[in-house]
């Protein structure tokens, strides 16, 4: 018994039809999103009434300051990482009691009148519990050097002026500085508002037709009685990119603003054409990743980015990295 088998020659235009199917089911399952072309901030709003000099009615020591950071004092070597007596100086500040007395950035304190120091937080507690000026007789290492550094310190608060607000601050949606104002109006009652004291880049005010001075009353027809008010209004009740009627006031004259907020933009967080190709992008944590020829099993090429790591791989075989294993000193 014999069988005969013969295979017909490939048709150009069922080729073409057969391609032209396959694109058309690829772009019938696209798919795409975006998300903001940055992470957006969280901001803590203030209250009303602000206490900048963080007396709360108890008495509190003011202490003093050695003028400079302490950390724990790891040993130099990357492979062989150890805790050693001491505290390590990372930084000290200039014309501080300690750049006074001759420590550096890179010296290990020992003791402070006698009493080893192993701790950062030792000095911290000491500085604490200081209360007058005095004089510590601190023993110091450096390299292999010991000495000793008479550090006098003195109460950093006594005679300092408490701190004066200046304005209220809107670091996203406006962008602007703001300062609580009254107005007398022609009844001569008196309202107050919102006076712009300082324009941050990317104000979307500016564009709308506010400038210094103007004294905002009110986002919607809702009034905004003080600087903090229109802040918190604005946060607690838009988002970026929102459009809102700003009434205000110029020379005494009543004046309204659209104004759009502040808004980062989008990128494009993910497209996927199969099985031509599929891409994904996140902000956090930064990671992408790019397909080729998404053949379920495989990809005809693919990328990867992960932070600062990289990898390539084409048909699944041929395989590249970078950027692993990098050490980073922060």
């Amino acid at each position: 018994m014999t069988a005969c088998f013969s295979l017909e020659p490939f048709n150009s235009a069922s080729i073409k039809t057969a391609l032209a199917s396959l694109l058309l089911a690829g772009l019938m399952s696209a798919c795409a999103s975006t998300e903001p072309r940055q992470l957006m901030p969280s901001v803590a709003l203030s209250p009303e009434n602000m206490l900048l000099d963080g007396n709360d009615g108890s008495a509190q020591s003011p202490g003093v300051s050695f003028g400079l950071t302490g950390g724990i004092n790891e040993s130099d070597s990357l492979t062989n990482v150890s805790i050693l007596p001491g505290v390590r100086v990372r930084a000290v500040i200039p014309n501080g009691a300690a750049e006074r007395a001759g420590i550096r950035a890179g010296d290990v304190v020992l003791s402070v009148d006698g009493a080893e120091t192993n701790h950062p937080d030792m000095l911290d507690a000491l500085a604490l519990q200081t209360t007058a000026e005095r004089t510590f007789n601190f023993e110091v290492r450096r390299n292999t050097t010991v000495f000793q550094a008479s550090v006098t310190v003195r109460p950093a608060l006594e005679n300092q002026a408490p701190p004066v607000e200046l304005y209220r601050a809107d670091p996203l949606l406006l962008r602007a500085g703001f300062s609580t104002e009254w107005l007398q109006t022609a009844d001569q009652g008196r309202v107050s508002g919102a006076r712009l004291v300082r324009v941050f880049e990317q104000s979307p005010l500016p564009a709308a037709g506010l400038r210094a001075d103007d004294i905002i009353l009110s986002v919607n027809g809702q009034a905004a009685s003080s600087a903090q008010g229109l802040i918190s209004l604005i946060n607690n009740s838009h988002q970026p990119g929102d459009r809102v009627t700003l009434s205000y006031s110029r020379n005494n004259q009543i004046q309204n603003a659209n104004v759009k907020l502040w808004d980062p933009g989008r990128r494009l967080s993910s497209l996927r054409v199969w099985p031509l190709f599929s891409y994904e992008s996140t902000l956090s944590p930064a990671r992408s990743r790019l397909r080729v020829g998404d053949l379920i099993l495989f990809s005809l090429f693919s990328y990867e980015r992960n932070g600062p790591e990289r990898s390539y791989s084409v048909l699944g075989l041929i395989r590249s990295s970078s950027g692993l294993g990098e050490l980073a000193e922060e």
